[in-house]
């Protein structure tokens, strides 16, 4: 059996034209049911012939992850625990922005992979070690569900950002979110522009230059240390790849028009919140014309780490305005359901379930 939406167009062109044998423009109505419309069934395809659907039915199926558990936070925030058909558990959010002209806005972050292999010492995903890598269907499943959950109907679009910030590393897993972003940008299909993706990453050496050339979607790195040292005391996977051959990479980075990397700062209190630390961080962020999204450590059950205190946050923004960086301070969302920046963890709901 064919998972179906585990096929890029260009796939499932060639399987209905090649191997079942049908007019090339049966895949465009069977694409755009499968993404536009979202069905769940070949039935509901009410305008492809009653001989396709059957062949369909008989050959193929289409993946749409189970909802375990949802959690709504105080602040709107929604984390729903996903199991796929092995029965592996992912966590996907879906976060709240301002809302414009009376119109709800959200952002999703995706996950890529069950678990994490890099380690990071303050990420409870990085906890959990690595199972495997998630499919195309299983990525973009959990973008079908969150439209569904929300109302999005594409004409009503509620779902407006995605983000690969959740479970995984997504260089890790480059194929199928390769595949994901070719899918998300289809006009036919989910028609997702590439200034509202964004795939974050810890510094993966192999696929990050061919994600710039792609030109599917921003990129941001997870920076959390200004120095090689440190980096590879908090983040151990990632640092092998040394900082500064990492930042000499991303000067050759491939950006568009105004498009500029962002860096991800995790402030770990009596960490990395130092002033010497925001001076070495404007200097990597001016080096490369890079913005930093500041971001205070959310707790985690038995981390060893705390949130920098109000004064020392203040202070680390200020001295990266001082040296002319953009520092944006994002505020975390749905801590109270541990679905903040470093909090998805699928044992802490599974328990639960």
């Amino acid at each position: 059996m064919i998972d179906i939406l585990d096929l890029t167009y260009a796939e499932l062109r060639e399987f209905i034209s090649g191997d079942l044998a049908e007019k090339p423009f049966r895949a465009d109505q069977v694409w755009q049911w499968l993404w536009q419309r979202g069905v769940t069934s070949f039935e509901a395809m009410s305008n492809v012939s009653g001989e396709l659907r059957r062949h369909l039915d008989a050959g193929c199926f289409i993946f749409r992850p189970e909802m375990v558990q949802r959690c709504d936070s105080v602040d709107g925030t929604i984390k729903l625990l996903l199991r796929m058909s092995d029965g592996e558990l992912v966590e996907t959010v879906l976060i709240p922005g301002e809302a414009r002209a009376g119109e709800r806005r959200v952002t999703q972050c995706l996950s890529s992979q069950v678990g994490c292999a890099m380690g990071c010492t303050f990420c409870s995903t990085g906890a959990m070690g690595f199972t495997r890598n998630l499919t195309q269907s299983e990525i973009l499943g959990q973008v079908l569900l969150g439209r569904e959950i929300l109302g999005d109907t594409r004409k009503r679009e509620i779902l407006r950002n995605l983000v690969f910030m959740g479970m995984g590393e997504p260089l890790l897993n480059y194929r199928a979110v390769m595949r994901s972003l070719e899918t998300l940008s289809s006009e036919a299909g989910l028609n997702f522009s590439r200034r509202r993706i964004t795939v974050s990453t810890c510094g993966i050496e192999q696929g990050l230059l061919e994600l710039g050339e792609s030109g599917l979607a921003y990129l941001a790195i997870s920076l959390h240390a200004p120095d090689q040292a440190l980096r590879a005391r908090i983040m151990p996977g990632a640092a092998r790849w040394p900082l500064e051959q990492m930042l000499r990479a991303l000067e050759g980075y491939s950006l568009g028009a105004r498009e500029r990397i962002t860096f991800e700062y995790l402030l770990l209190g009596g960490v990395n919140d130092a002033p010497a630390q925001a001076l070495a961080l404007a200097r990597i962020a001016n080096r490369l014309g890079a913005k930093v999204n500041l971001i205070a450590y959310n707790p985690a059950a038995g981390s060893p780490y705390r949130a920098p205190t109000p004064e020392r946050l203040l202070a680390f923004e200020q001295e990266l305005w001082k040296h002319g960086v953009t520092a944006i301070l994002r505020k975390s969302k749905g801590q109270d359901i541990d679905a903040a920046c470093g909090q998805l963890k699928t044992a802490c709901l599974a328990d639960k379930a």
